[in-house]
């Protein structure tokens, strides 16, 4: 039976604790900032004006989400496969929403925000590595930001080695040979994911 309304929603999850609204706050104070600071990896979500969405990866050395003030932070735009999905959509809706991770930790910290795109600021100077510029930058105002509780973590036993396996599912190399490159051999792809691929990074 489908909910279609937010009455009916509500009536079979009961209200939510007010703790859970209080904790929320627009500006990010010292145990945000210290999160951000620690922590190398981020979910950015975006939609575009007709309501399509896209989640994508953001991920960088410990610290790489710069805080410029305390409603500010901003993001390097690294190379990747030029699709552009959470630019485009940037362009057409300012509005993110950003999960930071720490690897180990179950909590995580969202923000929420209105983003643009930037080309060139003088503290794109902090987000070099590997002696590489950025070309651009997403600079989020902060409306929203609160620490997620670890439940789904713990759930999934998402950091507990044990359950780990890697190799249960194909290979990069196998899903490109069957999603993208079905032109190229195993072996060109083995070897475009291999090693090497780290070199590529910036």
């Amino acid at each position: 039976m489908e909910i279609t309304s937010a009455e009916e929603l509500r009536a079979l999850t009961g209200e939510a604790s007010p703790v859970v609204y209080r904790k929320a706050t627009a500006v990010l104070g010292p145990l945000e900032c210290e999160w951000l600071a620690h922590s190398p990896l981020c979910l950015l979500a975006t939609s575009a004006a007709d309501g399509t969405c896209d989640v994508s990866p953001r991920g960088d050395p410990p610290g790489f989400a710069l805080v410029l003030d305390e409603r500010t932070i901003a993001l390097p735009d690294r190379p990747g496969n030029r699709r552009l999905d959470s630019w485009l959509n940037v362009l057409s809706n300012p509005h993110v929403g950003l999960l930071f991770l720490i690897p180990g930790r179950g909590d995580t910290l969202r923000v929420n925000g209105r983003a643009a795109l930037v080309r060139d600021e003088p503290w794109f100077e902090r987000m070099v590595v590997r002696d590489r510029r950025p070309q651009l930058a997403l600079r989020v105002r902060v409306e929203e930001a609160y620490f997620h509780c670890a439940k789904a973590f713990l759930r999934g036993d998402v950091w507990r080695p044990e359950t780990w396996a890697p190799d249960a599912v194909s290979s990069r190399a196998r899903i490109a040979k069957a999603t993208e490159w079905t032109e190229k051999s195993m072996a060109e792809l083995e070897e475009r994911y291999g090693p090497q691929y780290e070199q590529r990074l910036y």
